[in-house]
């Protein structure tokens, strides 16, 4: 189980660290996609089920496909991302900083010292599910719509007119 703990997220982060620093749009878009894929494996590998699926199902089935369609469909991968060695540099200090206050927050807390009982495993998605689909029906619908919205936006954004001596080039034929 640690090695392929070890592996899954070493897989994570080099596809987190390539979707930072690929110069491509495109393949930054692809690169998170492996990256939510391995978030969702390790997920699994640990036990829960239901957030790993989830992960997988809503982050790597829906999201990140929407946004390399949207990427696509815009034209964005004619864009190529050069950040500049200043910008770079200044992007870890602040990540080192922000991890170096989680990470203490995390060692500080009164909550890990606490001595926790482990409860027996319970089906604990079909609970989950009974919940989305009765007590959460609207957020989830909201949802479907606004990521409908999202690539209708998309296909708006992507449909450029042609230009008028193309238009008339055509009417002659």
């Amino acid at each position: 189980m640690t090695v392929a703990f070890i592996l899954l997220a070493l897989i994570t982060v080099a596809a987190a660290v390539a979707a930072m620093s690929m110069p491509r749009l495109v393949h930054c878009a692809l690169a998170l996609v492996v990256a939510f894929a391995g978030l969702g494996c390790i997920f699994l590998a640990l036990g829960a089920e239901f957030v790993g699926l989830a992960q997988l199902l809503v982050y790597v089935g829906a999201v990140a496909i929407l946004i390399v369609f949207a990427i696509l469909l815009t034209r964005g991968s004619e864009i190529s991302m050069r950040p500049g060695a200043r910008s770079a540099f200044s992007g870890t200090v602040i990540a080192l900083a922000v991890f170096a206050v989680l990470a203490h927050a995390v060692m500080t807390s009164r909550v890990s010292r606490i001595a926790t009982t482990v409860a027996p495993p319970s089906n604990r998605v079909q609970e989950i599910g009974v919940e989305l689909l009765h007590q959460y029906v609207l957020p989830l619908e909201v949802i479907g719509l606004l990521l409908t919205a999202v690539l209708i936006g998309a296909v708006i954004l992507a449909w450029r007119e042609k230009p008028a001596a193309e238009q008339e080039g055509a009417r002659t034929r």
